[in-house]
């Protein structure tokens, strides 16, 4: 069974920056896509940082709001995807999800959260001002 587990989450001030973690437990497939996704109160759950990858090839996909302060990368040994977010602002605020599915997204669907199959719990970024 997969299973993704954030951390990471906390409140700094705007400026400022974190790493999120997510980290995977029974995911097999040698292709595969995450997504870190965000949700903040009474909005929609955006998709803000993608990875395709297979035996050869990375694809990465940005949200417009994030791209130059946000980076996704992966470390395949800890079976860890993380999200490096610099230059924090109080619109960042939000639960943060990281999302699985075994199989190569391409740009058009990356930051789609109804593709994604596995999700786990979030942790929660606020930015104050």
């Amino acid at each position: 069974q997969v299973q993704l587990v954030e951390s990471g989450g906390d409140s700094v001030q705007a400026g400022g920056s974190l790493r999120l973690s997510c980290a995977s437990s029974g995911f097999t497939s040698s292709r595969y896509s995450i997504g870190w996704f965000r949700q903040a109160p009474g909005k929609e759950r955006e998709g803000v940082a993608a990875m395709s990858r297979d035996s050869t090839t990375t694809s990465t996909n940005y949200a417009d709001s994030v791209k130059g302060r946000f980076t996704i990368s992966s470390d395949n040994a800890k079976s860890t995807v993380y999200l490096e977010m610099n230059g924090l602002k109080p619109e960042d605020t939000a639960m943060y999800y990281c999302a699985a599915e075994g199989r190569w997204l391409y740009a058009d669907s990356q930051l789609l959260a109804h593709v994604y199959t596995y999700w786990g719990q979030g942790t929660q970024v606020t930015v104050s001002s």
